[in-house]
């Protein structure tokens, strides 16, 4: 390999285009830990129950999605997104159905889940 030409592998951050850019800096949207546990219990819950068996997480640059699948040969049933733009305005939480609706939009990931969370019950 040739010293005087950049490698396309390095820190974070940097690239071949930007060498100066900050080790530290993500070029990419992602979900923090705290998020992260609080997907997988409620896809835990939903696997343990047979409706969900797949799951799938895309991390771009203007937003984070967590995808679930009843199948993985399917389109995604709902689309868990995080989009930072929208935190001081919606929420940067969405829930987006197969259909391309939102069925909810907040700014706390632990009440936009509990729309796909609720329990049946019986009504007489």
């Amino acid at each position: 390999m040739n010293d005087i030409l950049p490698s396309a592998f390095g820190p974070a951050g940097q690239t071949p285009t930007n060498p100066q850019a900050p080790a530290g800096h993500l070029p990419y949207t992602s979900f923090s830990r705290g998020e992260l546990n609080a997907l997988f219990s409620l896809y835990g819950a939903k696997v343990a129950e047979g409706e969900w068996r797949d799951y799938s997480i895309d991390f771009l640059k203007d937003r984070a999605i967590f995808s679930v699948f009843r199948r993985s040969s399917e389109r995604a049933l709902y689309r868990i997104e995080k989009d930072p733009k929208l935190t001081k305005r919606q929420g940067a939480y969405s829930i987006v159905a197969a259909t391309g609706l939102i069925l909810k939009r907040g700014h706390d990931l632990g009440k936009v889940l509990r729309v796909l969370d609720r329990k049946l019950r019986v009504v007489r």
